[in-house]
């Protein structure tokens, strides 16, 4: 195992004479390919792999490892995922996104004097998901034990070296963290001190937490002491999460801190198994998430984008950037009025929206001269046979229809003062991604989050709770789609993207990173597909940003949330000449020296039957193959 290990790390990492022009070579495997967050949960990746689990069995142990390293996200988070089963050649979807608990309603928040549910703490939480969705989709699709799968996260809650990025997020927000008594215990490890959160490279040790993995491969194994199956034996342990003695300590802890949880709530909970939402682009089939995410915008958008010839614009030039950005406001837009959570009431428009007549009339709306700050919601109703029953809202929220676009125009002044550095960094929250494939043809897309810190650790379970309510809304005027109520999933940014051409695998992707993530998987796409850029080039090259739309994450006020038409983030390489033809186009501009997005993806090579990776090149990301 040794030599095996040391030998991938030297293939991965090793840079030669003739290597590409990227920061991270191409990862190349015949055999399997696991890419995360972070080195440690990738090697939990391989080492399952090495146990002969399938890619399923591997992405969970990168779950569960990244939780337990709490990169960017815990146990009490949300988990949503798309698998490639090789049995039944089709992609499905995993929802396993927590709701709203008993309690939470506009007039309980707007009590409290919130515009939005709260960022941190017990209010901000939803049930779980992760749990439920790792075991979920282990018991139904992987091979191996739990037991088997918890191994390295097991390993890891007993004390595993933990890395700066971690640690100095704990000290940062130890101020808050000391709020919590359980959250103080875990994290603050030198009480009293200066620095109270651990050093950089201190074995970090999560007794409570090891204790909650350990009851749930109890409940495993005790059920196959009875006889049970596989599947029986893992879903034993989902019940004991979420209606057993783990969900009493989670719901006490939560309770006793002011959360709204209840027992009742974790027990109606339940991962949904979907549909993905499709559209086809050039040949290529191209899958994300249902209306509950975000994830339709990058389908829209391709359809919008489907109408030009991308290609001969030339990459990052003026009008392709104009192009791509009047494009993601016109889906945004539709996003920011239309998605939410489709098992409640009303029901998204969402066969207008993702229509390619639709998409043609939008696409229409883009001037090729300067920016429209006026873009509004358009009527997908109009392409479902329907008349939209939102007009009144529409213009009760200052929106006037434009008979001439059929697109709703602001009436009120669309501009921004917010803060720009609190603002960006609202619009980039990241999470972590997973993605794993192996040679018998299973391969897994996950964008997990929730429980970042600083988090809310329920009593003494180890787990942090989640903070996905702040993505919902106290006001239909905002969106009639994602008002908070008891059972509901918020309208979330975390978007996993598949992609399929002559009906196999062809492209695994996702990204960290708030409302940019499926601007920067948009263009990732748009990089392997119009540009012929391998999946390095195109995780690593350089994108925009647009920061016209209403943020998912974060802020108080109504004020913090609102667009800022016409602003764009590029690279610092950006030509003087393009500058100067986006401002005189209206545009404010700003910069950065990485504006591509931590993005991770597979490309699948059939003339080679091979695998490509792709590992971001941002932070920790990091991949292994064989």
């Amino acid at each position: 195992m040794k030599q095996l290990f040391s030998l991938v790390i030297l293939l991965t990492f090793a840079v030669t004479a003739t290597a590409q022009q990227t920061q991270k070579p191409v990862l190349h495997g015949k055999n399997w390919m696991a890419i995360t967050g972070k080195p440690l949960a990738a090697t939990a990746g391989a080492m399952t792999f090495q146990k002969g689990g399938n890619a399923v069995d591997a992405a969970c142990a990168m779950l569960a490892a990244t939780c337990t390293m709490w990169d960017v996200l815990s146990w009490g988070g949300e988990t949503q995922a798309l698998i490639y089963n090789p049995k039944t050649k089709k992609v499905i979807a995993i929802n396993a996104m927590g709701v709203a608990p008993t309690g939470a309603t506009p007039k309980f928040f707007k009590n409290k004097g919130y515009n939005f549910p709260p960022e941190n703490g017990p209010l901000a939480a939803t049930t779980p998901g992760t749990p439920g969705g790792l075991l979920y989709m282990l018991a139904n699709y992987g091979n191996l034990s739990l037991e088997q799968v918890l191994a390295p996260a097991m390993e890891m809650a007993a004390g595993y070296p933990i890395e700066a990025q971690t640690a100095n997020s704990i000290e940062k927000n130890k101020d808050l963290i000391k709020q919590w008594p359980y959250s103080k215990k875990v994290f603050l490890t030198h009480p009293g001190e200066k620095r109270e959160a651990p050093e950089a490279g201190e074995i970090f040790v999560q007794k409570d937490l090891l204790q909650t993995l350990t009851k749930l491969v109890e409940a495993e194994r005790e059920a196959l002491k009875q006889g049970k199956n596989r599947k029986d034996a893992i879903m034993a342990a989902y019940d004991r999460f979420y209606t057993g003695d783990i969900a009493k300590e989670f719901v006490r802890g939560a309770k006793e801190q002011g959360g709204l949880i209840t027992m009742e709530d974790l027990a109606k909970w339940k991962p949904i198994e979907e549909e993905p939402l499709k559209v086809t682009y050039k040949g290529v089939d191209v899958y994300k998430l249902q209306q509950w995410t975000q994830g339709p915008v990058m389908l829209q958008a391709l359809n919008i984008l489907e109408n030009f010839d991308l290609k001969s614009m030339g990459y990052n030039s003026t009008r392709y950037i104009h192009t791509l950005y009047q494009a993601m406001n016109l889906t945004f837009a539709d996003r920011d009025f239309y998605y939410g959570d489709p098992n409640f009431a009303p029901q998204e428009p969402m066969k207008g929206l993702l229509s390619k007549e639709y998409a043609k009339q939008r696409a229409g709306l883009i001037k090729y001269d300067k920016n429209d700050p006026t873009i509004g919601p358009g009527d997908p109703y109009l392409f479902e046979g329907r008349k939209n029953p939102y007009l009144k809202l529409l213009k009760k929220r200052g929106f006037e229809m434009d008979t001439t676009k059929r697109n709703f125009a602001p009436t009120h002044d669309t501009r921004n003062g917010s803060s720009s550095i609190e603002y960006q960094d609202r619009l980039w929250r990241g999470t972590t991604t997973v993605e794993a494939a192996d040679k018998k043809g299973w391969v897994v897309s996950i964008t997990p989050s929730g429980g970042w810190l600083p988090a809310t650790i329920a009593g003494n379970t180890g787990i942090g709770m989640s903070q996905r309510m702040q993505s919902f809304v106290l006001d239909e005027n905002l969106n009639p789609f994602n008002v908070v109520a008891p059972g509901k999933r918020p309208r979330v940014t975390l978007t996993p993207s598949m992609a399929l051409k002559d009906g196999k695998p062809y492209l695994s992707f996702a990204v960290q990173g708030g409302d940019t993530q499926d601007q920067n998987l948009l263009q990732f796409f748009l990089n392997v597909v119009e540009f012929g850029m391998n999946v390095q080039q195109a995780a690593e090259a350089a994108n925009i940003n647009t920061n016209q739309l209403w943020l998912s994450l974060g802020g108080t006020k109504t004020d913090d949330r609102k667009p800022k038409p016409g602003h764009i983030l590029l690279h610092d390489s950006t030509p003087e000449a393009v500058r100067n033809d986006l401002k005189k186009m209206g545009y404010t501009l700003s910069f950065d020296d990485r504006t591509s997005g931590p993005i991770n993806a597979i490309y699948f090579d059939w003339k080679h039957n091979s695998f490509w990776g792709g590992s971001s090149n941002h932070g920790e990301d990091y991949g292994i193959s064989w």
